[in-house]
C-alpha cells in the first residue's frame, strides 16, 4: 500500500529528503507522495523512511491503494531512481 499525506502536513521538507525512491514532492499547500513511486521503503529500510523523520505524524497508509510486499518489491525493482 501507498503511503499518503494528510492536511497536517507542514511542508518541513524533512519526507522528502529521505525518500530513496523519489515519490514525494512538493504540493501547494501540503507534500504529496506518488502512488506510482511510493515502495513503502520495501527492500530498501526495515520501515518508511518518511514516517520515522515525519515531525507532525502526518503520514499513512493510502487504503485506496493496498499492495503486497511482493508488488512493492516488484515496483521497486521496476522504478527509474536516476531521476
Amino acid at each position: 500500500m501507498a503511503l499518503i499525506i494528510n492536511d497536517e502536513c507542514i511542508a518541513c521538507d524533512a519526507c522528502r529528503e529521505e525518500c530513496p525512491t523519489i515519490a514525494i514532492e512538493e504540493g501547494d499547500p501540503i507534500y504529496f507522495i506518488d502512488p506510482d513511486r511510493c515502495t513503502e521503503c520495501v527492500g530498501i529500510y526495515d520501515e518508511p523512511a518518511c514516517i520515522s523523520v515525519c515531525p507532525v505524524d502526518c503520514i499513512v497508509p493510502d487504503k485506496d491503494n493496498v499492495e503486497s510486499i511482493a508488488e512493492l518489491q516488484f515496483k521497486y525493482k521496476n522504478l527509474d531512481l536516476e531521476e
